[in-house]
């Protein structure tokens, strides 16, 4: 595997590092696309350990992350699900947008986020003792979740945690020159263009202008695709779908790029 880049923004490293060897949890608060799944693949590979990572929805439940009975001939077998093999060989278990998920997950992971840092799987009637290697990480987005899925108080108190914001805006130039090759004007427009929509608050968009998508556009724009149509396909168009904001975004764009 490859090195993933990963260019840091403060003391998230050595925030990770302490938490892994003192055997805490970890989240990671923040909007989409400000690199915390990269960050996480970075630090698995900085540790040298196998990363297992969950993308949570509505429909995951405790039982997906677990394991359950098959049939297989005229027998049931046990299959382990992804977190009990994460707890059996020491693995990090990356449960991305952990808010998303079914309440019995959160009931499912209590005895692993405390000092027991155990299992229980009541359909054996066993329960694991998690390998001296394991970690368990979450992460979620307050912003989006806010007035609809929360994580309680008393979950968010059993991980160490840290928030994720976009980067300043030398380091996110950096980031998008080293990820595509993109040349640096046009890096530091995109940025400029991230940024602009990002203080536009007065558009009530969901989500703002992620560095992943800035990413894309830089992308499309270094393989030859014209620039004002790669940031209007790869920046403008995911953020919204109202022909009114779309055409105004396309504007501020156009000018910019």
């Amino acid at each position: 595997m490859n090195k993933p880049y990963y260019h840091p923004v403060g003391k998230e490293i050595e925030v990770f590092e302490h938490s892994y060897n003192n055997k805490i949890p970890f989240l990671l608060k923040g909007p989409t696309g400000t690199g915390k799944s990269r960050f996480i693949e970075y630090m698995a590979y900085q540790l040298d350990k196998r990363l297992i990572t969950i993308s949570c929805h509505e429909e995951t439940s405790s039982t997906d992350l677990i394991g359950r009975f098959i049939i297989k001939g005229s027998e049931a077998i046990w299959m382990d699900g992804p977190l009990t093999k994460a707890v059996k060989e020491g693995a990090i278990i990356y449960l991305d947008e952990i808010a998303e998920a079914r309440p019995d997950v959160i009931v499912a992971i209590h005895s692993l986020t405390d000092h027991r840092r155990e299992l229980f799987i009541d359909k054996l009637g066993e329960v694991y003792k998690a390998h001296p290697d394991f970690m368990l990480v979450a992460s979620f987005n307050p912003g989006y979740q806010r007035g609809f899925k929360e994580l309680k108080p008393s979950t968010r108190q059993r991980f160490v945690a840290i928030s994720f914001a976009y980067p300043i805006e030398k380091i996110e130039i950096e980031i998008l020159v080293n990820e595509t090759a993109i040349d640096k004007p046009t890096a530091k427009k995109l940025v400029n263009i991230g940024n602009k929509i990002r203080n536009l608050t007065e558009l009530g968009l969901t989500e703002t202008v992620s560095t992943r998508l800035l990413v894309d556009a830089a992308k499309l724009i270094h393989s030859g695709l014209p620039k004002r149509l790669s940031v209007e396909v790869a920046v403008v168009e995911p953020l919204t779908d109202d022909l009114e904001i779309i055409d105004a975004l396309r504007d501020l764009c156009n000018l910019m790029i």
